[in-house]
């Protein structure tokens, strides 16, 4: 028998419409729903699978035996957002009499500094030779492409054949929150995005292609497990380079943007930052880059 939530709803049907919460009022990721659902569930279960056994205590407990599981703090920090954000749409509907959530504290992961390729690693990736078959007149494409624009892999697997408006050389990038902007597309990216349109693309297209611009090989529009793959390979090619997958390449486009001397503000909006702490971190890539030269040039370092 399912639980329920006093003389409310079933626990499943407030799971179900925390759901569409998520998905159409917040408008969150596919990947972050299922990650907060999964939370959510497992917090549930925690508690015995009611939603009144949801007091500051409890919360606390769950949250420390993630901590004694061996849970890493980015981990940590993302079941804690869920948990307030959880509590705080079952308090509005008026499910839970006080918002427990507000009484935690808030965990906040490291802040990493991401692995980048330098400048001559990133030119050793993309200068290769491409045989004419669509797979490397695809995959040299979407690798220059991500280099280029610093899009994420997410926003490059749903581009459609009309969003690069060669004429502008630009792409229009659909990103978190539905926010549409468009990114600058340099002269190389330009030339291996023809090539795959024109010599490989036509070879791959099946009825079910539909606008996609990149394709996998049966056709359907390609996944973001196949790009990973395919820039994984290919970085493993360079020696000395880190590995890395499509979010190093936006991240090594980043830090070259500002090595180069672009403002901060610019390449938070390429990147569609909503925040300008979150473009920052690559300000901290290039010091630590610029100590590093430092350190191994300087005579007196």
């Amino acid at each position: 028998m399912e639980a329920v939530v006093g003389d409310g709803p079933a626990v499943g049907d407030v799971v179900a419409e925390f759901e569409a919460y998520l998905r159409f009022e917040r408008d969150l990721s596919p990947h972050t729903v299922r990650a907060y659902l999964g939370d959510v569930a497992e917090l549930l279960a925690y508690v015995g699978g009611t939603v009144e056994a949801l007091d500051v205590v409890a919360l606390r407990g769950w949250l420390a035996a993630q901590h004694d599981a061996g849970k890493a703090r980015a981990t940590l920090a993302r079941r804690s957002a869920c948990v307030r954000t959880f509590t705080a749409f079952c308090h509005r509907k008026g499910w839970l009499g006080s918002d427990p959530g507000l009484l935690l504290g808030t965990a906040k992961a490291p802040r990493q500094l991401p692995a980048v390729l330098d400048q001559e690693q990133a030119r050793r990736v993309l200068d290769v030779p491409v045989e004419g078959e669509p797979k490397d007149l695809r995959d040299q494409a979407l690798l220059e492409l991500l280099y280029a624009t610093g899009i994420r892999v997410s926003e490059l697997c749903g581009l459609d054949v009309d969003d690069v408006d060669r004429e502008r050389r630009v792409v229009r990038v659909l990103g978190k929150g539905r926010k549409e902007r468009s990114v600058p597309v340099g002269g190389p990216a330009m030339r291996a995005l023809d090539g795959w349109c024109v010599y490989g693309r036509p070879l791959w297209v099946r009825p079910g292609s539909g606008a996609a611009l990149f394709l996998g090989v049966r056709g359907g529009r390609i996944d973001a497990g196949t790009v990973r793959r395919v820039v994984h390979a290919r970085v493993r090619q360079v020696e000395g380079a880190p590995d890395m997958g499509p979010h190093g390449l936006r991240h090594s486009a980043a830090t070259h943007l500002l090595e180069g001397g672009a403002d901060l503000r610019s390449v938070q909006e390429l990147l569609g930052h909503a925040s300008l702490s979150s473009t920052q971190v690559y300000t901290h890539v290039s010091i630590e880059r610029l100590r590093s030269a430092y350190r191994q040039a300087h005579p007196r370092a």
